[in-house]
């Protein structure tokens, strides 16, 4: 992990490999942002206007690198643009702050030291410019850099993230600018092991495995763990886990993680959708959708994530994480389309889809977590294609039972800068899982499919407890060129949404 320290160092005096500075829009041209001024100072008062001729426009997350002049003990200035400047009474965006540092952070790979002097106006910024830095200094290393360097014998692995981040004009000795830097230290962590599971590839992270890591980093943060594997799934009844799991050599598991504080007066349940790799099982996806699939337990990492960022962060709430983990393949012993599974809410489902089977896991993991009476559950999946085709591959779509919750959810998403937008459960559609074999069918009408497995889901939740579903099978995986903070392959998506969530819970501001 990329370590984090808040500077009083001057721009001008730091050492560093490079010193990261903002550019903006102005109304009459390019502005360097504050926190940037003994930088300019060492240009002569024309940094804007080099940067100008070299062709910077200031446009968010654009990088221009120049060497340093003279007055700077720095070798590289590297300018990252902020877009528009805002008014003289107020301040950028802290979503632009975070995806700025990212940026940067990203264009110093096999950079040592990188002291950023972006505006930091408020604690709010330092955490912003903090998470964007170390979110941005990631990359998935495990599998590379086998081969040997001919002659050598040394290992010609890939670039390696931004080993250290100085932020400038933070104040170390500032309660609130030192609990802001450690809250992003935490956050960030948490996000990028959820990346880490993500990105690992499916026949190293099966079921047992990813269990065997939550147990082991819960364990060292004082969280409790409960396993249930394949014998204990079968006698407690767990018909949905064992369903998509019983054609995989690799068995299932539902792994229970339970943070507590003394304090607490408030509790929340996560549950997460973990198909560690889906094929779709008998019903088995068309060439050209299974090799991403490994991101299929995004949902379960990042509830994992967001328990152990709780805990880490001390939070007054007890917070319940589970994941529901699984493979799903076709196999002899695979369930069948036609064929009907008794969850273990009781309910029967007939399964005419076997490729609609994180709805299957979600809903035996929901009704164990309602037994506990928490306050609030939320789920967490990549869960269909159809929220993918209505809100593209950045923004999550939510739906739950309370519609004051859902807003709730919304708006924290929005606040720390996952996009998402709130979707409707249209009762008509419920009808269309009626089954004439079962009480219910795995799936629905296609169109508004993502609306109708929220309504699947809702089902197996406990009456009068408030519940969320977050479909995040488009923004878990980014198969695109990386942007602002956010790599190529696994996101950790919805994370910092449950930590803030679970934040807000402790206090009792979630509106």
């Amino acid at each position: 992990m990329t370590a984090l320290t808040l500077s009083t160092a001057g721009a001008a005096t730091l050492r560093a490999d490079a010193l990261v500075v903002g550019v903006a829009k102005g109304p009459k041209g390019l502005l360097v942002a504050a926190g940037a001024e003994a930088v300019d100072k060492a240009f002569d008062g024309k940094l804007s206007a080099v940067l100008d001729a070299l062709g910077a426009s200031g446009a968010e997350g654009e990088i221009t690198k120049l060497p340093a002049p003279a007055g700077l003990k720095v070798p590289v200035v590297l300018a990252v643009g902020l877009g528009t400047a805002p008014e003289a009474d107020e301040s950028f965006d802290e979503e632009v702050l975070r995806r700025a540092a990212g940026s940067a952070s990203r264009a110093l790979h096999g950079t040592k030291k990188a002291a950023f002097a972006l505006p930091l106006d408020d604690a709010s910024a330092v955490t912003a410019v903090a998470e964007g830095a170390l979110l941005g200094a990631y990359a998935f290393t495990a599998y590379q850099g086998g081969e040997k360097k001919a002659g050598n014998g040394k290992n010609s692995g890939p670039k390696q993230p931004l080993a250290e981040v100085a932020l400038l004009g933070a104040k170390p000795r500032d309660k609130e600018h030192k609990a802001a830097a450690e809250r992003a230290t935490i956050v960030a962590t948490e996000v990028n092991i959820a990346r880490d599971l993500i990105n690992t590839p499916p026949n190293d992270l099966t079921p047992e495995a990813f269990a065997a890591v939550a147990s082991a980093t819960a364990k060292e943060n004082g969280i409790k763990v409960q396993i249930l594997d394949e014998k204990a799934l079968v006698k407690g009844g767990y018909g949905g886990i064992m369903g998509v799991g019983k054609g995989s050599e690799n068995p299932p598991r539902l792994v229970k993680l339970t943070y507590t504080h003394a304090k607490a007066e408030k509790s929340l349940a996560f549950v997460g959708k973990g198909i560690t790799y889906d094929s779709g099982g008998i019903s088995l996806k068309p060439a050209g959708h299974n090799e991403t699939m490994k991101c299929d337990m995004a949902g379960a990492a990042a509830v994992f994530a967001a328990v152990v960022a709780a805990a880490k962060l001390g939070l007054r709430v007890n917070v319940t994480g589970w994941l529901a983990l699984a493979e799903n393949m076709p196999s002899g012993s695979a369930t069948k389309p036609g064929d009907v599974l008794r969850m273990y809410s009781g309910k029967t489902v007939e399964v005419l889809n076997t490729d609609a089977e994180g709805r299957l896991v979600l809903g035996d993991a929901l009704t164990k977590a309602s037994e506990d009476n928490p306050d609030a559950i939320v789920d967490v999946a990549t869960l269909t294609g159809a929220m993918v085709l209505a809100l593209g591959d950045r923004t999550f779509g939510i739906m739950a039972n309370d519609d004051a919750f859902r807003t709730s959810i919304h708006e924290i998403a929005e606040e720390v800068g996952e996009s998402s937008w709130p979707m409707p459960l249209p009762e008509d559609l419920r009808k269309s899982m009626d089954s004439p074999t079962a009480d219910i069918a795995n799936m629905g009408v296609r169109m508004g499919g993502g609306l109708v497995a929220g309504l699947f889901l809702r089902e197996f939740v406990g009456e009068g407890i408030t519940w969320a579903h977050l479909d995040i099978a488009g923004p878990a995986f980014h198969e695109g060129a990386p942007y602002g903070y956010t790599p190529k392959g696994g996101t950790g998506s919805a994370v910092r949404t449950l930590v803030r969530l679970a934040e807000r819970t402790a206090t009792g501001d979630l509106g």
